[in-house]
C-alpha cells in the first residue's frame, strides 16, 4: 500500500494535515522533553486536539484504518466474547468482526508485535487492525463486557425462574428454565425470559415492549427513568406479545381491544406479582408490564430519607389514637412504600390493623391485607363496608378515588379510629382541594384529617462516580438556589460507570412536604378558602414546598440541580 505518511513523523502528518499548526508542535515537543510521554499524548493533555484526531492521525502515519468510539459499540457481543475480557482489560484490545480467520480487532499500536501474536494463540485467528484511542477501547470495554456479564447472569438464572400462569389461585407453575416447548417458539420464549431477567436483575419497576415502524422497543424503568435494554426485529412482537398473553391467561385472538392480566414470578429470592396491560397501537399491540415484589417489605420510616425534624412530625401523628393521616403524588412516588413503613412502625399485639389494596403491593406480617377483585364486585366501597364490623383499629385505604370511598373513610376517622390512604394530587395544599372537589364536606374534612404528605421519589448521586462540579449560573438560577449558601455549598454529579449504566444515579431516596392540618388550617378548610390562601398560612407554620425540600437534598451532596428541576415545579 503506498502510503505518503509511512516515513513521516507524527508531529509533521498533523501539521501536513492542518489538524496543528508548526508552533503548537515545537510547543508540545518541549514540553515532551521534560516529561518524558509520547508526543500524541501531551498534545491532547494540551487540549491542542482531541483523542479522535490523534487516531486519524497516527492511522494515516502507518497505514491503518482508524475507528471511534460509537462504531466500536456495534461490535457484535459474540465477536467481541472471541477475547477473554482480562486479556482484553490488560492489553486494551476490543475484537470488532470475524470473516472465515481474520479477526478484526481494535488496537491503540498496530505495530505492537507482541499482542498480535498473543492474539493469534488465543483465538486461533489472524488479526486485522483498526487504530483507536485508549480512552474509547477502554470505555467500549467496560460497556460491552458488561453486557456480555449480564446476559449470562441473566441466562443462568432463567433455570430457577417459574411463573404461575394467571391468578395464583387457579395458575399452574410454569418452570421457565425447562418448559418443553418446539423448536419454532423456543427463541421467542427465550427472549421473554431474558427481557424479565434483565428487568428483575436491575430492580426495576416496569417493563414497556413498544411497537415501532421497523423495530420493537424494549424499555424497564429504572429509578423512575425508562432505560432501552434491547431492540428486537419488528418481525419478533407477535411472538413477544402472544408469548406474554399466554402467560397472563389472556385472549391470544383479540388484537383489536385492550386486555388487563397478571402473573407471578418466583425466583430464589423472591415472588413478584405482574400486572399486564395490552394496548392496541397504530403499529401493533403495546404491552406494560408492571412488576410488584410481595414478599415481607423490610424498609422502615429511618430508610426513608425523612429529615429528622420531619420524621419527628410524622411519627407523631401517625401514632394518634385517630384521624387521617394522607399521601398524596403521581404513580409511582413511593406513597405505598411510606405507608407500609409507617404501618410497620405502629404495629404490635394490641393493635388490629386491616388494609384494603388494589393491589397489594407487599405482604406485611401481622397485619390484614385485603385485595380487591372489582370483576366479581369486591371494589374498595363494598370491602370498607365489611371491613367496618370487623372491630379494626387502623385502617389502610389503598386510595381515595370516589365519593362513597372517601366518606367511609371519613366517618371511619371521626368514630375514634386512624385512617391511612393516598390521593392523586399535585401537592398537599390540591389534596385538600382534591377531596372537596370529590364530594367530602369542608367541616367533614377540616374535623378529620392531621397530616397531608406530598412525596417525590429523586434518584441519588452513584457513589462509584461521583465528583463534585460547578453548576452553571443558568442552572442555579433555574433552580432558585439561595445566595447565602452558595459560598457553603459543594455540588456534586455522577460521572457515569458500569455500576450506574452510566447515568451517575443509582438508587432513590424521597423528598416530602409535610402538611401538619393545626386549628388555623382547619379554621380555613371550614371557610372553605381558596388554595392561595391555606398555603400561605401553611408556609407560615414551617411547611416545607417540594423544591425547597430538593434543594436541602442537593445541599447534602445527595442529588443534582438536574434531578431536582426533573422532578419539582418552581414556586
Amino acid at each position: 500500500m503506498n502510503n505518503k505518511y509511512q516515513f513521516m513523523k507524527l508531529g509533521d502528518v498533523l501539521v501536513a494535515e492542518e489538524i496543528i499548526t508548526q508552533s503548537q508542535l515545537e510547543a508540545a515537543l518541549s514540553e515532551q522533553k521534560s516529561t518524558k510521554g509520547k508526543l500524541g499524548k501531551v498534545l491532547v493533555k494540551q487540549g491542542v486536539i482531541s483523542e479522535d484526531e490523534l487516531v486519524k492521525a497516527f492511522s494515516l502515519q502507518l497505514g491503518h484504518g482508524h475507528i471511534l468510539e460509537e462504531d466500536m459499540m456495534k461490535a457484535p457481543e459474540n465477536v467481541v466474547a472471541l477475547i477473554p475480557e482480562d486479556f482484553a482489560v490488560e492489553n486494551n484490545v476490543l475484537a470488532l468482526n470475524k470473516s472465515d480467520n481474520t479477526l478484526l480487532v481494535a488496537m491503540e499500536d498496530p505495530e505492537d508485535l507482541a499482542i498480535l501474536d498473543a492474539i493469534r494463540k488465543v483465538t486461533g485467528l489472524n488479526p486485522e487492525v483498526r487504530v483507536a484511542g485508549h480512552s474509547a477501547i477502554k470505555t467500549v470495554i467496560d460497556k460491552m463486557y458488561g453486557k456480555i456479564r449480564q446476559t449470562g447472569e441473566v441466562e443462568s438464572a432463567i433455570s430457577d425462574m417459574s411463573i404461575v400462569r394467571g391468578d395464583e389461585e387457579d395458575g399452574d407453575e410454569l418452570d421457565l428454565g425447562s418448559e418443553d416447548v418446539s423448536a419454532e417458539d423456543a427463541p421467542i420464549v427465550k427472549l421473554v425470559n431474558l427481557i424479565l431477567m434483565e428487568a428483575i436483575k436491575e430492580n426495576s419497576s416496569d417493563i414497556h415492549v413498544e411497537a415501532g415502524r421497523n423495530e420493537v422497543s424494549v424499555r424497564i424503568r429504572i429509578d423512575g427513568v425508562l432505560a432501552k435494554i434491547m431492540s428486537p426485529p419488528i418481525s419478533s412482537l407477535n411472538g413477544i406479545i402472544t408469548r406474554i398473553k399466554i402467560l397472563s391467561k389472556l385472549n391470544i385472538a383479540e388484537h383489536r381491544l385492550p386486555q388487563d392480566g397478571r402473573m407471578k414470578i418466583k425466583t430464589k429470592e423472591r415472588e413478584i406479582d405482574v400486572r399486564v396491560s395490552i394496548l392496541p397501537t397504530v403499529h401493533g399491540e403495546k404491552c406494560v408490564l408492571r412488576l410488584l415484589g410481595s414478599g415481607e417489605k423490610s424498609m422502615t420510616l429511618t430508610d426513608l430519607g425523612f429529615p429528622e425534624s420531619k420524621l419527628k412530625t410524622f411519627k407523631k401523628w401517625i401514632n394518634q389514637p385517630y384521624g387521617m393521616v394522607l399521601m398524596c403524588g403521581p404513580t409511582g412516588s413511593g406513597k405505598s412504600t411510606t405507608l407500609y413503613a409507617a404501618l410497620q412502625e405502629i404495629n404490635e399485639e394490641g393493635i388490629n390493623i386491616t388494609t384494603v389494596e388494589d393491589p397489594v403491593e407487599y405482604q406485611l406480617a401481622g397485619i390484614n391485607q385485603v385485595q380487591m377483585h372489582e370483576e366479581i364486585g369486591l371494589t374498595f366501597s363494598a370491602a370498607l363496608r365489611s371491613i367496618l364490623r370487623q372491630d379494626p383499629d387502623v385502617l389502610l385505604i389503598g386510595e381515595i378515588r370516589d365519593e362513597e370511598t372517601a366518606g367511609i373513610a371519613v366517618k371511619f376517622s371521626l368514630t375514634g379510629h386512624l385512617v391511612f390512604s393516598t390521593v392523586h394530587a399535585n401537592d398537599a395544599i390540591n389534596t385538600i382541594t382534591r377531596l372537596l372537589d370529590i364530594g367530602i364536606p369542608p367541616f367533614l374534612l377540616g374535623s378529620c384529617v392531621n397530616l397531608i404528605v406530598a412525596q417525590r421519589l429523586i434518584r441519588t448521586i452513584c457513589k462509584d462516580c461521583k465528583e463534585e462540579y460547578k453548576p452553571s449560573q443558568t442552572e442555579l438560577d433555574m433552580i432558585q438556589f439561595p445566595k447565602d449558601k452558595l459560598s457553603s455549598t459543594k455540588f456534586y454529579q455522577g460521572k457515569g460507570c458500569s455500576k450506574c449504566r452510566y447515568t451517575g444515579y443509582k438508587g432513590r431516596t424521597a423528598i416530602d412536604e409535610i402538611l401538619e392540618v393545626k386549628q388555623n388550617i382547619r379554621n380555613l378548610i371550614f371557610e372553605s378558602s381558596n388554595e392561595e390562601k391555606i398555603k400561605t398560612e401553611a408556609l407560615s407554620n414551617g411547611m416545607t414546598p417540594l423544591r425547597e425540600a430538593g434543594i436541602e437534598k442537593i445541599e447534602e451532596g445527595v442529588t443534582t440541580i438536574q434531578e431536582i428541576i426533573r422532578s419539582t415545579v418552581q414556586e
